[in-house]
């Protein structure tokens, strides 16, 4: 039935918050739990679920609640989730897409191409003119939605993808060869990704810039913002 999905995850929560889990008011796929300087941590996509913290029983605790009521299976540290790939070490974890970003690369026929220095060509105003509209809109729209995805863990094409999405609706060839410098941007280096180090302090810092009415169609500025928690990048846009 179309409602069980949503009967699912309503008897999951349900269950975590008897566990004495709070689920997050922003994003109700994540659950926490408190107690003094202990913290558990729980992250559900349909009937996966990431399990994380800094005490080991009270991750053995709930992992045996879970089997207990739902008989789960135990996959071992976390590895590969959606698309990301996490790689621990003493130093601290590694998040990339690498595959993800491969599978890009070679349904578009740009596994073998020449590799580009920057993410977007310099002169971007003309691609505001009038271009040769592509005849099929739709791998345009798929490649551009999946590198969407990609920023996830590549917030250095961020800028560019955004800009070609304003376009997704009446693309033209110039659009397109934008969008294929963006795939020989990241050939370069399809591993490269996010590391939190694990030892870092608890600082917040904060950058943003923006330039000035640079849309010649409707004057508005591009703002852009980071904030580190440490050397941690936690959040961009």
């Amino acid at each position: 039935m179309k409602q069980a999905s949503r009967q699912w995850f309503a008897k999951l929560s349900y269950h975590f918050k008897t566990c004495g889990f709070s689920q997050s008011a922003y994003d109700h796929s994540l659950f926490t739990k408190i107690f003094k300087t202990n913290i558990t941590i729980l992250l559900v996509y349909v009937d996966d679920i990431i399990l994380a913290g800094n005490h080991l029983p009270n991750i053995e605790q709930i992992m045996q609640s879970l089997d207990d009521t739902f008989k789960v299976k135990n996959l071992g540290n976390l590895k590969y989730f959606l698309g990301l790939e996490i790689a621990r070490s003493r130093e601290g974890i590694h998040v990339s897409q690498r595959k993800y970003a491969l599978d890009i690369l070679s349904d578009s026929g740009l596994l073998a191409s020449k590799t580009c220095a920057t993410p977007i060509t310099k002169d971007i105003k003309n691609m505001f003119e009038d271009g040769t509209p592509l005849k099929d809109i739709t791998p345009y729209q798929r490649l551009i939605g999946r590198l969407l995805y990609l920023t996830n863990t590549r917030p250095d094409i961020g800028y560019a993808v955004q800009f070609l999405s304003q376009f997704i609706q009446a693309p033209t060839e110039e659009h397109l060869t934008a969008a294929n410098c963006v795939l020989r941007y990241i050939k370069t280096a399809p591993g490269q990704g996010l590391f939190f180090p694990s030892n870092s302090n608890l600082q917040i810092k904060g950058f943003c810039d923006s330039d000035w009415a640079t849309c010649p169609n409707s004057r508005r500025s591009t703002t852009g913002f980071c904030v580190f928690l440490g050397s941690s990048l936690i959040s961009w846009k």
